[in-house]
Order: structure tokens, then C-alpha cells, then sequence
């Protein structure tokens, strides 16, 4: 039986994965997990999520095979079989017992929904749901198809999510492995050593996005009042549980690993027909602009694309990475992947492919006349230059080629700048071929 939650947490705290772990708790006690539970990213445009529009997905049933021990809750291991047997729970038994935890923790800015079925929606709900913003009652008429029982509160608009979650089917995938504090530590400040987590980073090379090396800083830890300590991700599961208890923190009340869809770029459409906004894509062009700055440290190009010209953006966030907007000149070849604003429009970059670049001249001097071999005075701003004595003329100024501080490659902004599915080059089996050096401010 599949159980989904989603759009339970909220900008005041909670978190949709700690719902997760107390849905699990309580139905421990007579049925088996069934895999990981899931973690799933859905469309980082939406403009109404709370923060990284993730939707939970659990299976619950009767266990066979070997078991893997995958959490712990409250000092009680937390289990999980990757085979089960043909039993299904009740589903509506289901829904009376995990409705009063959606109702404990539920927030009056949030609109939860719950999804029990026997049934998986149509995976195409899931690449629609993480590429595009999805009709409700195309949402309904699935939920119907499938007989799956329903609850929601408020609008109901976690059933969205819900539906689409239960829809993935994992291709390319990771885990992420949570840690959860008391409840008495809530909303209070995060104890942790930083060290030991750039030792983790770099002492287990599948884990990524914990830690970024320019700046010296962590990624991982939320500034937010969740119950989340801290969320170590990475390739392979058997790391990040051998790796996290290396890492020194206040005291954790619960962990537990989930199966998810960060990090793979699921939310990029690669070959759009037309540019919707609130929807993510890569785009190739050519640069059209010199890079310019706006007023809160924001840089902005030009890209002459065949959908005509595309502002791109680099906000200030993204630090030393706007570097790649100030290197890049008009002719170069690039590709950018980000996701498309509707207001200002704009694509907000999350990764900058340079393909080809063109050489950069710089003015040495005014041209010499051919006769008298001195050197030539302007006419005017935008015209030719003219030797005074001689009458010769001459449209070029001297130059030399200058070197370029860009080369072709990939390029990313800074761990903590990165969004949730964004597939950071660790993964992709690249490196950026520039370092940026003394983080623009």
C-alpha cells in the first residue's frame, strides 16, 4: 500500500519528512516499510511552495527477504524489506490513523494531503509534476481512476503532490539521510562542528552538496526553524549511514534515509518547443550583451537564443559565480540551464555550459597613418580615424588579443546557492575547468 503526504510543513516550521518518520512510527508496529521511503522533488517554480516542494512517499505492507536497517526513532531502529508479499493494508484503517498526525502537525498556512492507494498514478504525473504547474482536477480525475482514498485540509493542495510523488518511478536517483532534533530544541540555534562535516565531504567522495571548499562553509544545515538537524546527501546509501555518525552535533532524537530525486535535473526540459514561465530548461544561444549589474549585487546577459532574446540572471546568492556573467563576451557560445521568471523575465541561471569563445581585443592605441607614420586623431565618436597631414583614413584602432578569464566548460554557483534537484558537476563527472578566486561581495 502507498502512502503520500505532502504541503504539510510551513514557513514557521515542520517539515513534510519529519510527518514521514512519525507516519512510520506509528504504523511500525504491525505492518513493514517496503523500500525507502521517498523523498520527491516536484517543480522548484511552483510559486506558492513553502520551501523545497517535496512530496513524501512510504509503501507499507508485509515484508519477505532480507531486511536493512535504514533509521532509528526515539532509540528504535527503523527497518525496511525491498520484497513483500502480496497483502495489502486497509487503506481507509490507514487514513484513520494517520489523519490525527497530519492534524497534530498541521500549520494554518499549509494545505496537506494525504494519498493511500494500492495503485500508482501514471508516471507521466510525475514528469508533469516536476516540470510544469499541475490542474487540480486533472489531479482529481487520477485519484478517481485509481481508487485511491483522500484527505486533505485547507484547499487540499498537497493532493498535487501526492499524486505526483507516488508517480515517480526512480531512474536516476539518490538518498538523503535526515537527522531530526528534540522537540525541545525547535526554532532554537543549531550546535554543530563544521569541521567534522568538510572531513565527511571529503573523506566520502559520493556524498555532495554538504560542504563548499572556496568559501569554507556548510550547506547541509537549514537556518530555518524545522525539525531537521541537519540532511547528508549523496550516491550510495551504505556511506552516508557509515559517514554521519562522524559528524558532531547536538544531541539527534531520530534519523532516517530516504530514496530521492535530487539532484538529477528531472526538472529541466531540454528541448522546449516554447518558453513557459514557472518552468525550468536548458536553452543554447549566443551571448548578445556585455554582463550588467543592478542594484543588490544581481547580473544580468543577453542570449540571442531561437526563441528570440533571453535575459539570464545570476542573483547575488549565487556569489562568485556571477564571475561567469562578467567573463563572458558578446559571440561566445553557451548553454543555461534555469528556470524561466515571468516577472522581471528572466532565466534564473543554475548552471552555465560554455561551448565556444570568441578572442577579446583590446585598444592599444589609434591607428598610424601609412605615410607619415604618425599617429591618427578621431573624427568623431563612432567614425574613423583621419591623419591631419596626410588625409589617410583608417576604421580600426590598433589592438592586441587579450587573454580570456573563461575557457569552455562547465560552470555552477556555490553549494548553497544550489537548488534541490539541480545536478551539481560532482555527479555530472565534471569539474569547473576556472575557480573563481576571493568571492565577489
Amino acid at each position: 500500500m502507498y502512502v503520500a503526504v505532502d504541503d504539510t510543513d510551513s514557513i514557521n516550521g515542520n517539515c513534510t519528512t519529519f510527518l514521514a518518520t512519525e507516519i512510520i512510527r506509528e504504523l511500525s508496529s504491525d505492518l513493514d516499510l517496503i523500500g525507502n521511503p521517498r523523498l520527491v522533488r516536484l517543480n522548484p517554480a511552483t510559486p506558492w511552495k513553502t520551501r523545497g516542494n517535496g512530496s513524501l512517499v512510504m509503501r507499507f505492507g508485509e515484508g519477505v527477504g532480507v531486511k536493512r536497517k535504514i533509521g532509528s526513532i526515539s532509540g528504535a531502529d527503523v527497518y525496511c524489506y525491498d520484497g513483500c508479499t502480496p497483502f495489502e493494508p486497509d487503506p481507509h484503517e490507514l487514513k484513520t490513523r494517520i489523519v490525527p498526525l497530519i492534524e497534530r502537525y498541521h500549520e494554518d498556512d499549509a494545505d496537506p494531503g494525504l494519498l493511500i492507494s494500492t495503485v500508482r498514478p501514471s508516471n507521466t504525473f510525475y514528469w508533469n509534476g516536476v516540470r510544469t504547474i499541475m490542474d487540480r482536477k486533472v489531479i482529481d480525475d487520477e485519484i478517481s481512476r485509481i481508487g485511491a482514498v483522500a484527505f486533505g485540509l485547507g484547499c487540499s493542495r498537497g493532493l498535487i503532490g501526492c499524486t505526483c510523488g507516488m508517480a515517480w518511478v526512480p531512474g536516476d536517483s539518490t538518498y538523503e539521510l535526515l537527522t531530526y532534533r528534540p522537540e525541545s530544541r525547535w526554532g532554537t540555534s543549531r550546535v554543530f562542528d563544521p569541521e567534522t562535516i568538510c572531513e565527511v565531504e571529503h573523506g566520502y567522495p559520493t556524498t555532495f552538496n554538504s560542504w563548499e571548499d572556496r568559501t569554507r562553509k556548510v550547506a547541509m544545515v537549514p537556518s530555518t526553524p524545522c525539525p531537521v538537524m541537519y540532511g547528508l546527501r549523496g550516491d550510495l546509501e551504505s556511506d552516508l549511514i557509515e559517514a554521519f555518525p562522524k559528524i558532531k552535533t547536538e544531541t539527534i532524537e531520530r534519523w532516517m534515509v530516504f530514496l530521492t530525486n535530487q539532484g538529477t535535473d528531472d526538472h529541466i526540459i531540454c528541448d522546449p518547443v516554447e518558453l513557459i514561465p514557472n518552468q525550468s530548461y536548458r536553452i543554447h544561444g549566443v551571448v548578445s550583451s556585455k554582463s550588467r549589474h543592478l542594484s543588490g549585487g544581481h547580473s544580468f546577459i543577453d542570449l540571442e537564443t531561437r526563441f528570440g532574446i533571453v535575459q539570464c540572471a545570476a542573483y547575488e546568492p549565487s556569489k562568485e559565480f556571477r564571475y561567469t556573467l562578467d567573463w563572458l563576451c558578446p559571440g561566445d557560445t553557451i548553454e543555461v540551464i534555469g528556470e524561466l521568471r515571468d516577472e522581471p523575465r528572466t532565466l534564473n541561471i543554475e548552471k552555465i555550459h560554455v561551448l565556444d569563445t570568441v578572442d577579446e581585443y583590446q585598444k592599444v592605441s589609434n591607428p598610424i597613418c601609412p605615410v607619415c607614420s604618425k599617429s591618427m586623431k578621431s573624427v568623431g565618436k563612432g567614425q574613423q580615424y583621419r591623419c591631419r597631414k596626410c588625409h589617410t583614413k583608417s576604421s580600426e584602432p590598433v589592438t592586441r588579443k587579450v587573454p580570456r578569464c573563461i575557457v569552455p566548460g562547465w560552470y555552477e554557483p556555490p553549494t548553497s546557492a544550489r537548488r534541490h534537484l539541480s545536478k551539481p558537476l560532482k555527479r555530472m563527472g565534471f569539474e569547473q575547468p576556472v575557480e573563481f578566486v576571493n568571492g565577489r561581495i
